[in-house]
């Protein structure tokens, strides 16, 4: 591949194959791309580094001279430029495999999986790093406050990855993790989600199982010794394996956590830690960064001053905004079991506050019927929940979707207070009419849900 000089992007613009084409246009390559959606900050930033853009998917877009097209995880058969890449014969990769062969190989790459905290604990992990002088390359699918952006190359030795289950391309139904030549991997937990291209635990299991298999035996593995998912991945594992977690037989124990409005408090392996966030997600996503660090070589004290100092990620119980002693609060939770930790770390943060949760199913689990019943157990944790239409749903087959009419009642039924109301000027309305001082109003979503955080604020203003 080193040979190739043009590299044509298809998909650009999202966020991880943005990142990687800056990275390839910086090391000398020829770079170009397109997409169904040129917009910022991706499209100014690409264009920025020279990088020209196409908008709308043609078979012209791609330039004579092309050397490797490299087709995005959201592409699939049909389009016009993978159906081009396809009759023409040219050489086509998955992001992925650029990722392996021109920034992972011969690197030391911490790759972080698991359900939840995957971002998080990435986040952190990179931090506690470049705090320390590492200088590491990262590529994270949120966006980290301390960092500026979610991906970085610098020429480093160390590398940290978001590593995410999913499918790599419409050609390779591999999980992306599969391919970043790991050193070290964390699993913080492993649940059922992706109900698009899996069909239950086990097959997820699988692709984990997979992703130890190829961790040397001068790696390791860091797995959650208090998720019997997890324990029973990582039972047969052919690397070194070492257990962080809360219960007596894990290697790497979790002990003395006290929760405190401004944050939390642990210790690890004996030593004394501090972050500022609450809830127990959190201290757990802070131990696997810790871990993965003084494994990378980093001391207890250059750990603990990089967690003093990490600042979360955006859209992670985000504080919006606060009008009338009503605080508008950003998560991204969406998984049952997420929602119902958001929920923990909330209460915990904001001890005796009225809470609302905000929820718009928008993952493809959540839009479909498999979480119906744990979506309402977790939902109804809050004092109230409201539920918001969902979109795109011509995607899910009319038999397997959520139904948001009955979820409602069964937050109801599991003795919680819930309503499904499908537009956001009537979620609007809602709130502002029965939110009281003292309120905390939490907006659940993995996109933009309308820019409700806004139209709350204003009218709560008014």
């Amino acid at each position: 591949m080193g040979q190739n000089k043009h590299f044509h992007f298809v998909g650009i613009c999202g966020t991880a194959m943005g990142a990687v084409a800056s990275g390839m246009k910086a090391r000398g390559y020829v770079v170009t791309g397109s997409d169904s959606n040129v917009y910022p900050p991706m499209s100014t930033f690409l264009e920025s580094q020279g990088i020209p853009l196409s908008e709308g998917y043609r078979a012209s877009n791609i330039p004579a001279d092309a050397d490797v097209i490299v087709i995005g995880n959201a592409i699939s058969r049909g389009n016009e430029e993978a159906e081009s890449t396809l009759e023409r014969k040219l050489l086509y990769v998955s992001l992925p495999e650029v990722l392996k062969e021109h920034f992972l190989r011969g690197k030391r790459n911490f790759v972080v999986s698991g359900t939840h905290g995957k971002t998080t604990t990435s986040s952190m992990l990179a931090w506690l790093l470049k705090n320390a002088d590492r200088n590491p390359s990262y590529m994270i699918g949120g966006l980290p406050k301390n960092l500026g952006g979610g991906a970085v190359f610098t020429d480093s030795d160390l590398t940290v990855l978001e590593g995410d289950e999913y499918d790599t391309a419409f050609f390779d139904k591999r999980s992306k993790f599969l391919h970043y030549l790991p050193e070290c991997v964390v699993i913080n937990n492993i649940e059922f989600d992706h109900a698009d291209i899996y069909n239950n635990v086990d097959e997820i299991k699988l692709s984990f199982r997979r992703l130890l298999n190829v961790v040397p035996r001068n790696g390791i593995a860091f797995v959650n010794g208090d998720d019997a998912n997890s324990l029973d991945v990582a039972s047969k594992a052919p690397c070194p394996v070492k257990k962080v977690g809360m219960s007596e037989d894990c290697d790497l124990r979790i002990g003395d956590v006290v929760y405190h409005e401004e944050g939390s408090t642990f210790t690890l392996d004996g030593e004394n830690y501090s972050i500022s966030m609450v809830g127990e997600f959190n201290v757990r996503n802070a131990a696997m960064a810790v871990s993965a660090a003084r494994f990378a070589g980093l001391s207890a004290d250059e750990a603990r001053d990089g967690l003093l100092s990490f600042e979360g990620v955006a859209r992670r119980q985000e504080l919006k905004g606060e009008v009338n002693g009503i605080k508008v609060v950003d998560d991204f939770a969406h998984h049952p079991t997420a929602i119902k930790l958001a929920i923990a770390a909330l209460r915990q943060r904001y001890a005796g506050a009225r809470l609302w949760v905000l929820f718009e199913p928008r993952s493809n689990t959540t839009k479909r019927s498999v979480f119906q019943k744990e979506l309402a157990e977790s939902l109804a944790l809050a004092d109230f929940a409201v539920v918001a239409a969902m979109s795109d749903l011509h995607k899910v087959p009319e038999a397997e979707r959520l139904n948001p009419d009955r979820l409602a009642q069964d937050i109801k039924d599991f003795g919680g207070t819930g309503w499904y109301l499908p537009g956001v000027p009537e979620i609007v309305d809602l709130v502002v009419e029965k939110a009281q001082p003292g309120d905390v109003l939490a907006v659940l979503s993995n996109g933009g849900f309308g820019g409700i955080h806004q139209k709350l604020l204003d009218r709560l203003a008014k």
